[in-house]
């Protein structure tokens, strides 16, 4: 049962930094996708990054330049680094995983979901 669990969310002040951590059970990190998205105040859920097996990523435009996407080498841990947050940046985080490849960021790809947690940046 794949099981995957978001921690690291908060307030933070516009300009601010957050790192977002999923950890992961359950999947076997090395045949699959793993990703973030995002759910904002609309409701639309958008992808954030994915990454491939390889080490590869795919990024939406808005994180380009803002937002970095790690892994643990031997854990199904994958890490979000937020920086230079603004306001709209503010919605409820997903982590996701998935087998299918590629890792495209269009969410009815993914299978598997975190609860979510949330990021408030404030101006």
């Amino acid at each position: 049962q794949v099981q995957l669990m978001e921690s690291g969310g908060g307030s933070v002040q516009t300009g601010g930094s957050l790192t977002l951590t999923c950890t992961g059970s359950g999947f076997y990190k090395r045949s699959g996708c793993m990703g973030w998205f995002r759910r904002v105040l609309n409701g639309a859920r958008e992808g954030i990054v994915s990454l491939e097996v390889d080490g590869s990523t795919k990024v939406a435009d808005f994180a380009k330049g803002r937002f970095n996407v790690s892994r643990d080498k031997d854990a199904n841990n994958i890490y979000l680094q937020m920086n230079r947050l603004r306001p709209e940046d503010t919605a409820m985080y997903f982590c996701a995983a998935d087998y299918a490849r590629p890792c495209w960021l269009a969410p009815g790809n993914w299978n598997y979901w975190g609860q979510g947690i949330q990021v408030t940046v404030s101006s």
